[in-house]
């Protein structure tokens, strides 16, 4: 009779186990018989088997011994029973090398790294020294930790004992030291290996990538005498995480073409998505989107988040919402991704509508959350709502408010023109109040006109980010407003002497997967013809249509005309020309800045819309602005 070798092993076990619970007369199993039984059943999935085994025994009156409980705790941890696991181990009197080892691989590998540590304490307290199959998942409960001091010691019990050139122990040295930050005693560790494995490679590669040493990770990889998908899904995450898209969607390419031995999986499609959101690559995410639908891997949890998130930062959120809703089972990041999606495009009551689904469906929020929450309520002008769960954060859901939630409930009151509140609140911050606290109190005073308030907050900031332009330009801008010509150049004399430079304005527009980057008043790029002659007819057009340039938002010591045509040649203005120029009637527009829209270029955006029948979608610093039919989605609350 022929079968598949499960089947086969399912049914001699079967037989086996008949025979052993229901055992001949006078032929009672022994105590050592068991261990057998239980190493069988590690790993296959036969976690009832056990139990009952398990119960056999009790029913018996056997106890077991190091041995056999060894066999029974990785039988019940590779079934994810700890609690079984480690209440066998701690019933052991005298626990052996053996049990001690399976224990800590057990809380190792389920992320119980302290617990993990404990046992490797206590057996180390015993005297019981340990193995080439102890220090590994000891070394890996350190590196979870980054406990750097301990993972020292353990190094020096392993030279001791002299385990630490045996490729398992010497990889997790290289690993331990990396993730813990200390690269220098990893690059020597990694140094004095003599037969270097792929995984001391690939440790050193996501080390140094996590020290943001990103030459030196390149260098490694280059040299890998061969390379694993962990190798290159490190340096394509890597370089994702350190702002350098382009150069990890070139490996991404490398690794996708057809003749690549090595193949993405779910964990490099989840890596390399984050680098088209960060730069508005839209049409770039979908094709990475298609090519994980041809290979079966867009239907993972993790894939689909972080398809929300790409789609929510590239300004397709219908695209965002249904892949959000094709997940089965909705974990806490995936609720965090829409709330946050929502809450970036200005859709408030979307946000909050989202965070009441998630509570009845049994998820309980995170301070990751309540930043998306508060942030779509601040967006939105939804203050009394906003400061509800601002309260609720500690009151019902037990949650510590950290320095970001305070940021957004200050602009939450900003934004409304409730300065003196916000003032008040910052004031009460059980925290020194950062950056992103002042930086919103400054920015809702210029748009209500306080001076006062925005001194205050400029004084702060000129200390705690020097050497951030932008503060000095919203003060001196009020100041000009004001007429205050001497407080203007005072300023101006304190920013150059502190050799703070201006951010420069740039937009960028994605045509055909080719991005186009434009500077404000930059007359550099090739088709800038074309695109001034388009910018003349625009500013005709809408001007005929009530149109009223606000120079406000231009330098205020030079002319009207001057003031004019420096608003004419801000960068989103030449993208939305170029996109004009570029792409069929009746496609959506999408522009990405680098800085916060202003109110002339925004108003500009909602009449383009409306005249040349057109969407347009803005990404800038803080938030996304729908234009469409003359209006904007912030419903000019921004």
């Amino acid at each position: 009779m022929k079968c598949g070798s499960q089947s086969c092993f399912r049914l001699t076990l079967s037989s086996f186990l008949q025979n052993f619970v229901v055992p001949a007369p006078g032929n009672a199993p022994q105590r050592s018989s068991y261990a057998a039984v239980f190493q069988s059943f590690t790993g296959k999935f036969l976690f009832k088997q056990g139990q009952q085994v398990h119960a056999h025994m009790v029913i018996r009156g056997v106890h077991p011994d190091a041995f056999v409980a060894a066999k029974m705790v990785a039988m019940y941890a590779s079934s994810g029973d700890l609690c079984s696991a480690s209440w066998i181990y701690r019933s052991i009197d005298e626990p052996s090398r053996l049990l001690f080892n399976s224990t800590i691989r057990a809380l190792s590998l389920f992320r119980f790294s302290e617990d993990a540590l404990v046992v490797y304490v206590k057996m180390h307290s015993l005297n019981c020294r340990g193995d080439h199959f102890t220090y590994p998942f000891v070394l890996k409960s350190v590196a979870d930790l980054e406990l750097d001091f301990m993972g020292k010691c353990t190094h020096g019990l392993c030279v001791k004992d002299g385990w630490v050139f045996y490729m398992y122990v010497s990889a997790s040295l290289v690993d331990m030291y990396a993730k813990c930050g200390v690269m220098g005693d990893a690059r020597k560790m990694f140094d004095e290996i003599s037969v270097k494995d792929i995984a001391s490679w690939n440790a050193m590669i996501s080390g140094y990538m996590r020290d943001g040493t990103i030459d030196f990770a390149r260098s490694l990889f280059d040299q890998m005498p061969q390379k694993n998908i962990f190798s290159w899904t490190s340096m394509i995450s890597g370089y994702t995480q350190n702002g350098l898209g382009d150069e990890a969607l070139q490996l991404f390419d490398e690794i996708s073409r057809e003749e690549s031995e090595v193949k993405p999986n779910w964990v490099t499609i989840m890596s390399i998505l984050p680098a088209c959101g960060s730069s508005s690559a839209l049409e770039r995410g979908r094709k990475i989107h298609s090519f994980a639908r041809e290979k079966g891997l867009d239907s993972h949890p993790s894939v689909l988040t972080a398809l929300i998130g790409m789609y929510a930062k590239c300004g397709s959120l219908n695209d965002a919402r249904h892949c959000f809703d094709r997940l089965d089972r909705k974990s806490l990041v995936a609720w965090n991704a829409m709330i946050t999606a929502y809450s970036s495009h200005g859709l408030g009551k979307d946000a909050v509508e989202m965070f009441e689904f998630m509570v009845r469906d049994g998820v309980s929020p995170d301070g990751i959350t309540f930043t998306g929450l508060l942030s779509g309520c601040s967006h939105s002008g939804l203050v009394d709502i906003g400061l509800t769960y601002f309260d609720s954060m500690d009151s019902i859901y037990k949650l510590e408010k950290e320095h970001e939630h305070y940021a957004c409930v200050v602009d939450l009151l900003g934004r409304a023109g409730r300065l003196v509140e916000a003032y008040e609140l910052i004031s009460k911050m059980p925290m020194q109040p950062g950056a992103s606290v002042w930086g919103s109190l400054l920015a809702s005073s210029r748009s209500h006109h306080n001076l006062e308030i925005a001194e205050l907050a400029a004084e702060k900031l000129f200390i705690l980010e020097p050497e951030c332009s932008g503060n000095y330009a919203i003060l001196s801008n009020m100041y000009a407003e004001a007429n205050m010509w001497e407080e203007v150049n005072n300023l101006r004399a304190l920013q150059k002497s502190n050799n703070v430079k201006k951010t420069p304005g740039c937009s960028w527009i994605e045509i055909n997967g080719i991005p186009h980057l434009f500077h404000g008043g930059d007359a550099s790029y090739a088709l800038m013809e074309n695109i001034q002659l388009l910018l003349k007819e625009i500013s005709d057009k809408i001007k005929a249509a009530g149109y009223v340039p606000n120079t406000c938002f231009s330098l205020h010591d030079v002319s009207e005309e001057e003031k004019e045509h420096s608003l004419a040649t801000h960068s989103e203005k030449l993208a939305v020309a170029f996109g004009l120029l570029n792409t069929p009637s009746g496609t959506v527009i999408r522009i990405t800045k680098n800085l916060r829209i202003c109110g002339d270029c925004h108003t500009v955006m909602k009449f383009v819309s409306n005249l040349y029948n057109r969407e347009i979608i803005l990404r800038d610093l803080n938030r996304f602005h729908h234009f469409k039919e003359g209006s904007c989605s912030c419903a000019d609350y921004w």
